[in-house]
């Protein structure tokens, strides 16, 4: 079995006193890290792919970091962005999180409280790593089978376990936050989950920010299970919360 490669940190940081500390707390914590100081070679970086973890200043000297997200988002990178910023407003938290950042952070920080809320991202939104075969003699004859049933073109498959969503036989790209409100609406079908539990299931249960976010990201989920083809609907019921329909073969 081969070690498993470590979590590839992107640091989008133009202070150098603020980026030397953080760069030295996550190598200790046994992360890879790679800094940029500005948002376009951030943004170059992250569609060139194998970034685990984005964190994100806001004040960058070239473009915000806020279009920086929205960038990387539209490309369709669906790892983890934390946003590192002096801007603690609510206005400014929502903003962020509307255009995809999954986790904000406001200066000044604790490294104990930064580590904690980087371990939490790569676990809701790091890919699962495949384990390399070993080679331990030959290869015994395969014994056959009956093969698998075709999946149905519009079925709706939540992969708790490897955060991955498929319908039918192709796989819905998500951010991290959208994948976790499908997964708790799938985890009981049918049943209307209110507003206040998913915000305190998929955020944070002393979230004290706007729920304008919520609809952002139940809006972006809606439209891309809708562009997917399948029959699951994200389904309002107004006034108490949400509810997942169909994309199943019973359903």
């Amino acid at each position: 079995m081969l070690p498993e490669m470590p979590h590839l940190v992107l640091l989008v940081e133009d202070d150098d006193q603020i980026a030397a500390p953080l760069i030295r707390t996550l190598e200790r914590e046994g992360y890879e890290v790679e800094r940029v100081d500005a948002g376009l070679p951030a943004v170059d970086r992250v569609v060139a792919t194998g970034v685990d973890l984005v964190l994100l200043d806001l004040g960058l000297p070239d473009i915000d970091g806020l279009e920086v997200c929205r960038r990387i988002r539209a490309a369709g990178y669906t790892g983890g962005v934390l946003i590192l910023t002096a801007r603690g407003g609510e206005l400014d938290r929502v903003v962020g999180l509307d255009v995809g950042a999954d986790d904000y952070l406001a200066k000044p920080f604790g490294l104990a409280e930064l580590l904690a809320r980087t371990r939490a991202l790569l676990r809701r939104s790091a890919p699962a790593r495949a384990e390399a075969p070993v080679a331990v003699g030959p290869t015994p004859a395969p014994v056959p089978s009956a093969p698998a049933p075709a999946p149905d073109a519009t079925d709706l498959r939540v992969d708790a376990d490897a955060r991955r969503v498929w319908v039918g036989a192709t796989e819905l790209v998500v951010t991290a936050k959208e994948f976790d409100v499908l997964a708790l609406l799938d985890s009981n079908p049918g049943a209307v989950f209110t507003r206040e539990r998913v915000m305190d299931e998929v955020w944070d249960e002393n979230w004290f920010g706007s729920t304008k976010t919520l609809d952002t990201t139940i809006g972006r989920l809606r439209q891309k299970l809708e562009d997917s083809g399948t029959s699951a609907r994200v389904v309002t019921v107004r006034g108490v919360g949400f509810r997942l329909e169909g994309g199943r073969p019973d359903a």
